[in-house]
């Protein structure tokens, strides 16, 4: 979809948190038209007035029929997503998609060889990637400013609970690590270092869906990478923490969160990242719109969406078989076959 400045139609699937959520950011990014499905005609039509919404449709073909619709935003269940997209690409819609994106890293290239020839897009919405924190460090990497980076600790441990179908890891695909660690995975992975093996360790209860974890990242440059990820510790103020970024000229002391960071090294300087967009909504937003009027690529790529997915994956399986580190690889295993259906050309 090349549209200029045009306004952009945007269906929803799904009608629950991520989509009230992402409402809320487009509607104030604006210039954009708003659609709303679900098999709950009621959430439908609630969320169309709520957010001033052009039409709700109680089935997701109903919507994604639509011409007014140009792009199908999945927030749905993860396990239910690989389909959806497939179906919002064969009525000739782009596609945004909420993390986790799919169930396996294979997924995306089952969904890639059906939009790519019919000249479709599909962005994943990670905005961890997106977050001023993560630019703060990616460029202090870049520029050297810390040196050579020797150690990253991350510290994203909280009190959460697992309800509804996040609970359920055969809809989210996983426990805590899979539906929300995905998030540290991809922020580990997008510092400006290359993560070249991975391994993750179960902490605490060894029954049912895991919901503490310890994941180590090993970096092309010799650095270690540590991954502290819980739904089951108390922290200050809903999950106050403090994670480093160590290099051997300085480091980057910093909110888990982003609030707030201090660097030293070659500057010594206190950074209020997260005065504002906090968690990177709005420019993960504003540059799939980008990406969508202009036909150039987003700053996340579904190449990045595959490798944070082929990482996530090989951690779980560490954590589930309690194996030593799995050297990270280009492909992983399929998953079920598809057959692609018929996709309209634009």
């Amino acid at each position: 979809m090349t549209r200029g400045g045009s306004s952009v139609g945007v269906l929803f699937l799904g009608c629950g948190a991520a989509a009230a959520m992402h409402s809320r950011t487009l509607r104030r990014i604006g210039n954009v038209e708003l659609f709303y499905a679900s098999r709950d005609a009621t959430r439908a039509t609630r969320y169309q007035q709520q957010f001033g919404g052009r039409a709700a449709f109680d089935t997701y073909d109903a919507g994604l029929e639509d011409g007014r619709v140009h792009v199908a935003f999945i927030a749905t269940p993860t396990v239910t997503h690989r389909d959806l997209a497939l179906r919002s690409l064969a009525r000739g819609k782009d596609v945004i998609v909420e993390k986790p994106a799919f169930m396996y890293a294979a997924d995306v290239d089952v969904i890639r060889d059906v939009a790519t020839p019919a000249g479709r897009r599909v962005f994943v919405a990670e905005n961890y990637v997106y977050k001023p924190i993560t630019a703060l460090i990616r460029r202090s990497v870049d520029n050297g400013d810390l040196g050579d980076v020797r150690f990253v600790t991350l510290n994203a441990t909280r009190h959460q609970r697992a309800e509804g179908w996040r609970a359920d890891p055969t809809l989210s695909g996983g426990g805590a690590l899979f539906e929300a660690g995905i998030h540290w995975i991809s922020f580990a992975a997008s510092l400006g270092l290359v993560v070249t093996a991975v391994s993750a360790y179960r902490v605490g209860d060894a029954e049912g869906p895991d919901r503490s974890s310890l994941v180590v990242f090993r970096y092309a440059n010799g650095a270690v990478g540590v991954l502290a990820h819980s739904w089951e510790l108390r922290a200050p103020l809903r999950g106050v923490r403090l994670s480093k970024v160590q290099g051997l000229r300085g480091a980057i002391t910093f909110e888990s969160n982003g609030l707030a960071a201090f660097s030293t090294g070659r500057h010594r300087r206190l950074h209020l990242t997260g005065v504002r967009d906090l968690l990177g909504y709005r420019a993960m937003l504003t540059d799939f719109l980008r990406a969508l009027r202009s036909g150039e690529p987003p700053r996340y790529t579904l190449d990045d969406a595959r490798r944070d997915l082929d990482l996530a994956g090989r951690a779980q399986r560490s954590l589930d078989q309690s194996e030593l580190p799995v050297h990270f690889r280009p492909r992983s295993p399929q998953p079920p076959p598809v057959v692609s259906p018929t996709v309209r050309s634009p």
